[in-house]
């Protein structure tokens, strides 16, 4: 029986500042002309944490049947460490993503239906990462997934479903949340990038080898800041305060160009997290200023 504790850990919280912080800052950037609406916010908020927390078990399930987690530096993982069933895993999965549609239903009724389409494929999405016959996060296409859904997609959607229009300065600051999605990813499959390998599992950084995958993620977290900067400049002044959650960003930097493999990556990974979520609020209040 699997228990409450290992289903938490099943869910991956150091992931979730990937779907908490674009949810912040497309929320900031309605607020930033006068369209703030706690109530949709709130259902955008439950549609990424759904999605991400569903992709995160669908993940546990697919490379668990695929042998793929048998072998592991990282968190347990469910399957792999069979403290659950496959089947039960799955429909773990299929609960988050019925409740991401389902409140994505919500929110299409009260703005626009095509929502419906941008849900069912982020929902697509997030199964066929690492599901179906050709998981295209096999194939290191995962990044451009993340950047995409947990950048544009969620930035953009949730300032839409509260201005109920495309703003500029949403789609700007979408970048830099993406950026930081993406080295959530890549520090997690540094960390991986030795079993990944031996596995088939052809991750960005299994291409890309070990030393340009720890340049890439230093280049991915400084170019996100530079964003933020020409966000600043260009759109809206106080977006400058997110510059502060560089701070955060140091430490990771540091542990990654220096040579951190396997379990010594977990901190960077976590600190990555959290440097997103300061980011996302920072941005959020410069934004609604």
């Amino acid at each position: 029986m699997t228990s409450l504790a290992e289903w938490v850990v099943g869910a991956r919280p150091p992931t979730l500042p990937a779907a908490v912080a674009p949810v912040l800052v497309g929320t900031g950037a309605a607020a930033g002309v006068d369209a703030f609406d706690p109530g949709r916010a709130l259902l955008a908020l439950l549609v990424s944490l759904a999605l991400q927390i569903g992709v995160n078990y669908a993940n546990d399930y697919s490379d668990g049947v695929r042998g793929t987690d048998t072998d592991r530096v990282g968190p347990t993982r469910l399957v792999g460490s069979k403290l659950a069933t496959a089947t039960a895993v799955r429909i773990a999965a299929l609960i988050c993503f019925g409740i991401a549609a389902v409140t994505g239903l919500a929110l299409a009724a009260m703005t626009s239906w095509w929502l419906l389409a941008v849900g069912a494929v982020a929902i697509a999405a997030a199964w066929f990462y690492t599901g179906g016959a050709k998981p295209y996060g096999y194939r290191a296409l995962g990044e451009i997934s993340v950047f995409v859904f947990f950048g544009i997609v969620a930035v953009v959607g949730t300032t839409y479903v509260q201005a109920e229009q495309i703003l500029p300065q949403a789609v700007v600051a979408s970048v830099p949340v993406g950026l930081l999605a993406c080295a959530l990813l890549v520090v997690n499959n540094l960390r991986d990038i030795d079993t990944d390998a031996g596995s088939g599992k052809r991750t960005l950084a299994v291409v890309l080898g070990e030393r340009r995958t720890r340049w890439l993620y230093a280049g991915v977290v400084m170019l996100s800041f530079v964003m933020v900067g020409g966000l600043a400049l260009f759109f809206r002044p106080f977006a400058a305060l997110g510059l502060a959650a560089a701070i955060l960003a140091l430490p990771p930097v540091g542990a990654v160009l220096g040579g951190a493999r396997g379990l010594a990556l977990l901190p960077a990974l976590r600190a990555t997290g959290l440097t997103q979520l300061l980011l996302g609020l920072l941005l959020a209040i410069g934004l609604g200023i």
